[in-house]
């Protein structure tokens, strides 16, 4: 490996690590194909040790990582800077390291938008987010800057709800509100889009988040941010009642994809990502 490739493009993910990490072989599938003399590796990093695996990275010349709960929001006081939704977003999952600084970015809304826009342009739209954790707020932030005319988020804690709804409501220029999510769902008839932004689903292909389907109109675009399995049983019942559907594989693919872009200015090939993470699935 040339003393370029080692100090410059050099990137990890503190994370912990796992054996056959999903990320690491689609990220590592995309250097490949690209031709990047680059390596994207896992590093188990204890909350109590986030700063000095920072000061680490700087000192070995990382373009940058990635960073996975429970550093999201506990990076924030290691950086120089932050983009403006992962400002807005209050949590960053990908960092750049710049001439020494450290500017925190949040690729996680950022990535399903690219998703949703080979399907339907938010813009304009109505759009239901079930869930109000990490994602949920992402997402919202980014529909919401990319032009969306009102987001409903849902949650069983309506204060969580409600808070997404105040970023949204005093940052942008979308309409929002944050409503209390109790029994079956019912899905409103002025609604576009629907995401499930829940962890419900994920690892299993029956769970079901409590949607009243018989309220869902065949118009609605239904996406779910869940990678595995990609056909969760939300979106089935979705396809079931004609519904366009969107799984969580193109999110995945994206993050990552904007994330090499950030450090290393090359978009990875898609297509290659997604057949990595396809065989892993086995989708």
């Amino acid at each position: 490996m040339s003393e370029r490739s080692f100090l410059s493009i050099l990137t990890g993910s503190f994370s912990s690590p796992s054996k056959g990490n999903p990320t690491v072989a689609m990220i590592e599938a995309g250097y490949k194909a690209t031709g990047l003399n680059a390596r994207y590796i896992n590093c188990d990093v204890p909350a109590e040790r986030l700063g000095n695996a920072i000061k680490g990275a700087v000192a070995m010349g990382w373009v940058g990582f990635n960073c996975s709960i429970p550093h999201k929001v506990a990076i924030l006081e290691h950086l120089d800077e932050l983009a403006e939704s992962a400002r807005l977003i209050g949590a960053v999952n990908c960092t750049a390291i710049k001439d020494g600084r450290l500017i925190g970015h949040n690729t996680d809304g950022k990535g399903f938008l690219e998703s949703l826009k080979t399907v339907t342009d938010p813009s304009g739209k109505n759009v239901l987010i079930l869930g109000a954790g990490g994602a949920a707020r992402a997402i919202a932030v980014e529909t919401a800057l990319a032009g969306a005319k009102k987001i409903t988020i849902v949650n069983r804690k309506v204060e969580k709800a409600k808070e997404i709804a105040k970023i949204i409501n005093d940052n942008t220029d979308c309409e929002s509100e944050g409503l209390e999510w109790s029994g079956d769902y019912k899905i409103p008839q002025d609604i576009d889009i629907l995401i499930n932004a829940t962890p419900i689903g994920f690892g299993d292909a029956e769970a079901l988040p409590p949607v009243d389907f018989e309220s869902l109109r065949k118009e609605v675009i239904v996406a779910d941010v869940i990678p595995n399995p990609p056909k969760t049983h939300f979106l089935r019942k979705a396809e079931e009642r004609g519904c366009k559907t969107l799984n969580g594989l193109g999110m995945l693919v994206n993050q990552g994809r904007i994330g090499v872009n950030i450090w290393l200015g090359k978009m990875l090939d898609a297509d290659v990502m997604t057949k990595t993470l396809r065989d892993i699935f086995e989708a």
